[in-house]
């Protein structure tokens, strides 16, 4: 339940003054139609009118203050054009000032500014044909109320129809209506950082003094650490009541890991040395493993994960590998085969392609335990896929799949151990936001042999002698990858490019020597092409991002990535990724048409670096979070004050800080504890309550 103390600030806004049905239709595109929503709207910039120079000592685009008197009215000089101003000459003893009005009223200017009165006046002053001026004046007031002019006032981002004096109107009703909250940070850490508590930080953060306040202050940052704690929190409360759901030790006896060490043609790198043994302390702890794995491309993920699998094989239970296709699924199902060839374990391999009596046969393996090891795609978390002892679930390109599949796979089993693995490297702070509950391990060495890959930034105009190269690759018996770009604006427009380069290259290269993949074929025809590619039968693959993560074609030594402006880091460097898979040379051929300086500089970090950790920092740098993980990504929480770059620190502390809360007082009983509970729900953490006690 909500606490009480709350109950204010998660109202209706049209309990404030001013806010009807239409009115309240803006406030909830801009913000939301709660309290809560409004008063963390922050400003985004502030004006200071506390400014008064003398009217021939106004600069142009300045923000002034003046007291003026009335001298004379001036009516559009062409009455009938909408465009032709109203004048209202003023003066006072240091100059001429006129305000200027489009489309006005005359007979409200007359009563607003009365010839021969005085008036305090305020706004961003233009000097246009020799003269003064203000347009449309932000005030217009008696000068008793100058003092009511005369201060920094906050700006806020705002909506069509909604203006800023309706806003602050709103702000301060709202504003007025916060409670003061216990306090949840910890005294020292307030004091070290000069932090107020929650409403006057609120306060502040609403009443900023200079532009630099906008951008950081001590009441901003304590707003962004409330906000940084709260999800910090909640990720470890979840943690702790998966992990505190009792797991089982699982230590095999080793004799099939050593097996599979002799067996393997390469030498483990000291990276995957070093994770599998945290996965196998993991393993063998009495608490439920969660883990993180993230492997750079072609970092050797797949060994570290079939250690991890003959493990619980070795302690009489099963393990399950699942992929997002049937290309990578088959993918590993025939290397994992051949691999463990002799060593003595059965694997079994289920996508939904397999039907009928070879399905069934392999279902009842699975249940009577006679299958040690499947491998397969989302067919593993259908109802009828029954293990009889499921000991470790192993998800590759986890991001691909949604909370609930990998919800259904643990439940296959009985408090199983979770291994997730991705191939795109998450910087430090989304890893920290996002996967705070999972402990986390970092696959950055390649294994030996494997060369750099020659990054070259060229433009489109260059394409010939790109075509003339790729024929020289073609005739050494190596493959090319040609990447078109795909847009949801623009689909159909990107996917007739793709067709066009096809039709292009097969008149070039041949008909046979040439495929096409992209997301509209069906699946069954683009794995098809795709295996007829590794396999030899097509030479030169055109294909849009939907190769990104996909098959493992050794002989490819040439990637050309066409408007290679509109990508990500973080992408580009996944698509690199499917070449380099050999001791071959390989190139990849970054191809602009139009680019801007963020596209430039984005394309020089690609040729310089090879490193998917350093990318996918600068890939955060130059596009932020939700355009990094894509905008339609699940996981990422929605910060309202809390920027992950320029607040690391404190989300870092406030990692810290939870685990330490979570160690000391996990069912958050004692006086802070209950006020942190009041934050969890401030933020609306309220389905994480749920795992702490009643207190």
């Amino acid at each position: 339940m909500r606490p009480e103390i709350l109950f204010a600030l998660f109202t209706d806004i049209k309990t404030l003054p001013g806010i009807g049905a239409k009115t309240r239709f803006l406030y909830e595109k801009l913000a939301g139609t709660r309290l809560i929503d409004l008063i963390y709207h922050l400003p985004s910039a502030c004006i200071d009118r506390r400014a008064m120079p003398s009217i021939m000592d106004m600069k142009d685009g300045i923000v002034a203050t003046s007291i003026v008197q009335i001298e004379e009215h001036i009516p559009p000089a062409r009455p009938r054009d909408k465009n032709s101003p109203f004048k209202v000459r003023c003066y006072n003893e240091t100059g001429f000032l006129t305000l200027v009005f489009f489309r006005a009223y005359p007979d409200y200017l007359k009563k607003q500014l009365p010839i021969g009165e005085k008036r305090a006046i305020s706004g961003k002053v233009e000097r246009f044909g020799g003269e003064v001026q203000i347009a449309h004046p932000d005030y217009i007031e008696p000068v008793s109320r100058l003092k009511d002019i005369q201060k920094i006032e906050p700006v806020y981002p705002l909506t069509a129809g909604l203006g800023q004096k309706n806003l602050r109107k709103s702000l301060t009703a709202a504003l007025d209506k916060t409670p003061n909250l216990p306090e949840w940070i910890d005294p020292f850490f307030m004091k070290r950082n000069n932090w107020q508590s929650w409403k006057k930080s609120l306060l502040k953060a609403h009443n900023p003094e200079t532009d630099a306040e906008i951008e950081s202050s001590p009441a901003k940052n304590r707003l962004a650490y409330d906000e940084l704690l709260a999800s910090q929190l909640a990720l470890k409360i979840v943690r702790k009541h998966v992990s505190h759901v009792k797991g089982r030790s699982i230590k095999g006896g080793g004799d099939l890991r050593q097996k599979l060490l002799e067996k393997l043609p390469f030498k483990l790198t000291n990276g995957q040395e070093e994770v599998i043994k945290q996965i196998h302390a993991d393993q063998e702890s009495e608490e439920r493993m969660m883990r993180l794995l993230q492997g750079d491309v072609g970092s050797g993920k797949t060994v570290v994960a079939l250690f991890s699998a003959l493990n619980a094989v070795e302690a009489g239970k099963q393990a399950a590998i699942m992929a997002p296709t049937e290309i990578l699924a088959g993918q590993h199902y025939k290397w994992i085969s051949e691999i463990t060839d002799e060593i003595g374990i059965n694997i079994g391999y289920l996508v939904g392609s397999i039907k009928g009596k070879q399905r069934a046969q392999l279902l009842e393996q699975l249940e009577n335990g006679e299958i040690d090891l499947l491998i397969g795609t989302h067919a593993l978390f259908q109802d009828k896929v029954i293990f009889k002892n499921l000991g470790l679930a192993i998800i590759d390109e986890q991001h691909r799949f949604g909370v609930n599949q990998r919800l259904s796979l643990a439940n296959k089993g009985q408090n199983i151990d979770m291994l997730l693995m991705t191939a795109t490297p998450i910087p430090r702070t989304l890893t920290l936001a996002m996967y705070g509950d999972m402990e986390v391990s970092l696959l950055k060495d390649k294994p030996a042999g494997r060369k750099e890959i020659n990054t070259k930034v060229l433009p489109a105009s260059k394409i010939d002698p790109i075509l003339d190269g790729i024929g020289r690759v073609i005739e050494k018996g190596q493959k090319t990858y040609w990447i078109c770009p795909l847009v949801e604006e623009s689909e159909l427009i990107d996917l007739a490019a793709a067709e066009n380069r096809y039709n292009e290259f097969r008149r070039v290269f041949g008909h046979n020597k040439v495929g096409l993949v992209h997301g509209k074929m069906p699946t069954n025809e683009r794995q098809e092409v795709m295996l007829k590619f590794r396999d030899g039968e097509i030479d030169l693959l055109v294909a849009t991002t939907v190769i990104e993560v996909g098959v493992d074609v050794k002989d490819a030594t040439v990637i050309v990535i066409e408007h290679a402006e509109r990508f990500g880091l973080s992408q580009l460097h996944q698509l690199r990724g499917r070449v380099g898979r050999n001791d071959m040379n390989s190139s990849c051929i970054l191809l602009y048409h139009a680019l801007g300086e963020i596209a430039k500089e984005r394309l020089t970090i690609m040729r310089e670096s090879n490193d998917g950790f350093y990318l996918a920092e600068e890939d955060l740098r130059l596009r932020g979070g939700g355009e990094v993980l894509g905008t339609k990504q699940s996981g990422l929480p929605n910060f309202k004050i809390a920027n992950l770059t320029e607040h690391f620190d404190l989300l870092k502390a406030a990692n810290d800080d939870s685990k330490l809360i979570m160690q000391t007082d996990p069912d958050l009983q004692t006086t802070r504890g209950k006020a942190l509970r009041t934050l969890l729900y401030l933020f609306e953490y309220d389905s994480q309550m749920k795992y702490l006690k009643v207190g």
